[in-house]
């Protein structure tokens, strides 16, 4: 099964998502959840029509595919904000409060190195939670 990449931006008020194997495919949601299941529904809407149409479709369209989500570091802070504090990102990520603030309000973007740190801090933690014992 091949994996169709679906990129995921925060706009302040909702998320935004967009294939961009299929121009003009995008979609939104007040919830990440919501946006994934509207964005789902947008793409076969697409492909549908444009099959209907005679339009051309990438091949990945045309048998199974699965979407995977590419999320920006203002989606990614502002979908789990409801879950971990500032602070406990901070304390992840070691990037300081306010400067997490920043990023999930869209008025900075994080250098590379920073979104290194993102990562490698979210990366720990799901490796530690995965490590418990049921």
């Amino acid at each position: 099964m091949e994996k169709v990449i679906v990129e995921i931006s925060y706009t302040g008020n909702n998320y935004c998502a967009y294939a961009p194997l299929l121009q003009g495919c995008v979609s939104t949601g007040r919830t990440l959840d919501e946006m994934k299941k509207n964005i789902t529904e947008a793409i076969a809407f697409h492909v549908k029509g444009s099959l209907a149409d005679g339009d051309p479709i990438p091949d990945v369209f045309k048998g199974n595919y699965e979407l995977s989500y590419k999320l920006t570091p203002e989606a990614l802070l502002n979908s789990y904000s409801d879950v971990f504090t500032k602070a406990a990102l901070s304390r992840i990520t070691g990037i300081n409060q306010r400067q997490l603030w920043h990023y999930a309000a869209g008025q900075r973007h994080p250098r590379p190195a920073q979104r290194q740190k993102i990562s490698m801090g979210l990366h720990k933690l799901a490796n530690d939670l995965l490590a418990v014992e049921v």
